[in-house]
């Protein structure tokens, strides 16, 4: 059985367990790994993610009369209950609450606020999206509770539409400032296609993957210590720099504008905005480059990409930067490898031809410990369907 089927069957019997009766319905919606452009969304820039197979699933069942939405976290073994009848703020939740009940609050309140009237529910999720890996485990959650409980209502939304709402929901009640990649290509995403999104207009199109690259993932299993605190930080200072050029985001921002200012703007503030403007034209340059099959290219941009998240946007951790140089220094120029994700540990990724994967590996299984006294976790993607009813 695949892994989304095994899934499904554990999320399906969970809720028979726990209800006493099956669920009616069953939504998913996928994790992502973005391949280049990083920290550039909440800056109005481009981004180029994937979403990836492992996902998060719902199970649901309406309950006529009921004024709750009973949901139960199958990789928690957790009940949450949300009254449908009472006003739903960050300031009423309980103090108790788990954090993973903080985003199903989230989309519900974000649901209510564009005037979806909620039906009484009952709701199993469970997923295989790797936790602490800066693979958005939380968006794929909102994803499928957004698009589950719309659909609940009769009014489901269109992909923009979820992944505002689950951006909402992030902002509101998880305390951090996230910008719409996330979202985004979890609801949009597409088989066999990276996603070039431009997350001020939040138009899309899709990029064929070359048949010639897999997807690799290594989880560097560094501990991600106050990723959220550093990522707010990061979003202040990309904000200073915009207001010192008078302009909306860095979006609007050339790099011979930038350098013309450098004596003008602290020296930090400088570094970030220039990680920011120059890592969209890399990812604007990366599709072109992926649309072609272009290896050589996009292994130049996803290095450069890599040393300027690591030396002006200090958000990569000697871990990280073992792993990127041991993976370069095997496939060369016949694929790329950076940092993805927020930062201060998680994952590498890797686009690497199918003989190549092995190898890498095999090396790193060896070194990787050796150096850093961790395990690396591989995980072998392929680009897959956003969120979906199944």
């Amino acid at each position: 059985m695949s892994l989304s089927g095994v899934l499904q069957d554990m999320v399906k019997t969970t809720f028979q367990r726990e209800f006493g009766a099956d669920a009616t319905q069953l939504f998913s919606a996928p994790g992502r790994v973005n391949l280049i452009g990083e920290h550039t969304d909440y800056n109005d820039g481009f981004v180029l993610p994937c979403a990836i197979q492992f996902e998060t699933v719902l199970a649901s069942r309406l309950v006529p009369g009921s004024d709750q939405i009973e949901i139960f976290a199958a990789d928690y073994q957790q009940l949450h209950v949300i009254d449908l009848t009472a006003p739903l703020t960050p300031a009423s939740t309980p103090v108790n609450t788990p954090r993973w009940a903080h985003y199903v609050r989230g989309v519900v309140a974000g649901l209510q606020q564009r005037g979806l009237v909620l039906p009484g529910c009952q709701l199993v999720v469970g997923g295989n999206v790797p936790q602490g890996a800066g693979l958005s485990s939380s968006a794929s959650l909102e994803m499928v509770l957004g698009l589950g409980l719309s659909t609940l209502a009769g009014a489901p939304l269109s992909p923009r539409g979820n992944a505002l709402n689950g951006q909402q929901a992030e902002h509101q009640f998880a305390g951090c400032q996230c910008g719409i990649m996330d979202q985004l290509v979890s609801a949009a995403g597409q088989a066999g296609q990276a996603l070039l999104l431009d997350c001020r207009s939040l138009d899309y199109q899709t990029v064929p993957m070359p048949a010639s690259l897999q997807v690799l993932i290594i989880h560097s299993n560094v501990k991600r210590g106050l990723v959220d605190s550093a990522y707010n930080e990061r979003r202040e200072q990309c904000e200073a720099a915009a207001k010192f050029f008078g302009v909306k985001a860095l979006r609007d921002v050339t790099l011979e504008q930038l350098e013309a200012a450098q004596t003008h703007l602290d020296p930090l503030i400088y570094a970030r905005a220039r990680h920011v403007i120059s890592e969209n034209n890399r990812t604007e340059a990366a599709a072109v480059a992926l649309k072609n099959a272009d290896i050589k290219t996009l292994s130049a941009l996803m290095a450069q990409s890599h040393q300027s998240m690591r030396d002006d946007f200090a958000i990569t951790v000697p871990a990280i930067d073992f792993l990127v140089a041991e993976v370069a220094a095997i496939c060369g120029e016949r694929g790329g490898v950076r940092m993805t994700g927020g930062g201060f540990g998680g994952c590498v990724v890797a686009l690497l031809p199918a003989d190549l994967v092995e190898p890498v590996c095999q090396h790193l299984s060896q070194v990787y410990p050796a150096a850093h006294q961790l395990e690396p976790t591989f995980y072998l993607c392929q680009a897959s369907a956003g969120a979906r009813a199944l």
